[in-house]
C-alpha cells in the first residue's frame, strides 16, 4: 500500500484521493489531492523507526464514544488539500497540525475531522502531516516547525493555482500542534532550513491563528509558570483565537499566558476558558459546552475578518 494508505480509511468521504509528487498545480478543484513538501527529501536525519503505521491501542480513551486514528514514523511530510465544494473565490486556507505529543499525529480527530468543518465555512483546509515522532538531541518541534514553515510558503506560493487568497492563510493547531501554530506565529522572519524553491520565498507567516488546547507555551518555575522562552511574542505575531478548559491536564496556563503576552504586544487576541472538558475532544460533540468551541471559531472568523458575512450560513461542526 502506499504511504498515504491511511488517509483513505479515515476521509469518511466519496470524493477520490490523488497523490501528486510534482506539478502540484493540476487536478487541485476536485478531491483531496496530497503532496508531498519536500522534494528531495525533508533536511536533516530520518528519524521514523519504520513505515508510517497507526500506533493507536484498543486500551486507548475514546473520544464521544470513538477511537482515534494515531499516526506515527512519519518522514516524507505531506499536504492534503481539502477544496470546498462551492463557494467564492479566492478562498481563505487554513493549515491544520494535528497533535499528539510530537510522537505521533491525531489525523482523524485533529485533521481530516478539522478539515471537513474547515470546507463547511468555505475555507479550504491544508493538512499537514509533518515529522514524528521527536528526533533526539534538538527541540521536540524543530522538524516539525520546519515543516509547517515549509507548508505554509508553499501554500501562499501555490495560492493563485489553488484558489486561494494569499493574504488569508492562517493555521489551527490542536495540543502539541497548538505549539506548532504560536511557534510559527512568532518564527517566521528566516527558514530553519536551507531554500530549496522559489516557494521559500514566500513568507511563511500565518494571517492568523487558532490554537485549540495547545500545550508546551509555558514552563513550570517555582511558583507558578511561565511563557516559554521560545515564544517571542512581537506586534507582528498574528491575530489569534485561544480556547482550553481549565482542568486539562496539560495546564490552562497554556492559553492564559500566552494570551496576557499577545495583549502586551497589542496583538488582537480572543481567549475562551471552559471550568470542564480536559484535553483532546478535536470537534467531537460531547455534553460538555467546550466541545462548542467550533461556533465560537467561526464567529471569531468573521470578526477578524477572515470570513464575509455571506460564508455564515454553514452548519456547525457536529
Amino acid at each position: 500500500m502506499r504511504k498515504y494508505a491511511w488517509i483513505v480509511a479515515i476521509l469518511l468521504t466519496a470524493l477520490p484521493l490523488l497523490t501528486l509528487a510534482s506539478s502540484p498545480d493540476s487536478a487541485l478543484l476536485v478531491g483531496h489531492v496530497t503532496i508531498k513538501i519536500w522534494p528531495h527529501g525533508a533536511p536533516g536525519p530520518k528519524n521514523a523507526r519504520g513505515p508510517e503505521e497507526n500506533v493507536s491501542a484498543p486500551s486507548d480513551h475514546l473520544v464521544a464514544g470513538r477511537r482515534v486514528f494515531a499516526l506515527s514514523d512519519v518522514s516524507e511530510p505531506s499536504i492534503t488539500i481539502f477544496q470546498p465544494l462551492s463557494g467564492e473565490t479566492p478562498r481563505p486556507a487554513i493549515v491544520v497540525f494535528p497533535g499528539g505529543g510530537y510522537h505521533a499525529l491525531a489525523l482523524d480527530l485533529e485533521g481530516v475531522e478539522v478539515s471537513k468543518w474547515l470546507n463547511s465555512l468555505g475555507i479550504v483546509a491544508v493538512l499537514l502531516e509533518y515529522r514524528v515522532p521527536e528526533p533526539s538531541g534538538v527541540p521536540r518541534y524543530l522538524e516539525p516547525l520546519e515543516d509547517a514553515q515549509r507548508a505554509v510558503g508553499y501554500v501562499r506560493f501555490h495560492a493563485a493555482g489553488w484558489h486561494i487568497d494569499p493574504t488569508r492563510i492562517g493555521v489551527i493547531g490542536f495540543s502539541a500542534g497548538g505549539d506548532l501554530g504560536a511557534l510559527l506565529s512568532n518564527d517566521f522572519r528566516r527558514r530553519l532550513y536551507s531554500p530549496v524553491d522559489a516557494a521559500d520565498q514566500e513568507s511563511c507567516r500565518p494571517d492568523f491563528a487558532m490554537l485549540v488546547y495547545p500545550a508546551y507555551l509555558v514552563n513550570r518555575i517555582p511558583g507558578g509558570y511561565r511563557l516559554a522562552a521560545q515564544l517571542k511574542v512581537t506586534g507582528r505575531t498574528p491575530p489569534t483565537f485561544l480556547v482550553q478548559a481549565e482542568d486539562d491536564p496539560v495546564h490552562v496556563e497554556n492559553v492564559v499566558y500566552y494570551f496576557l503576552a499577545l495583549k502586551r504586544a497589542g496583538v488582537p487576541a480572543e481567549m475562551h476558558i471552559f471550568t470542564r472538558g480536559g484535553h483532546g475532544y478535536g470537534l467531537r460533540r460531547t455534553a460538555l459546552p467546550v466541545t462548542r468551541w467550533p461556533a465560537l471559531a467561526a464567529k471569531w472568523l468573521h470578526t477578524v475578518g477572515v470570513l464575509s458575512p455571506a460564508a455564515g450560513n454553514a452548519k456547525p461542526a457536529e
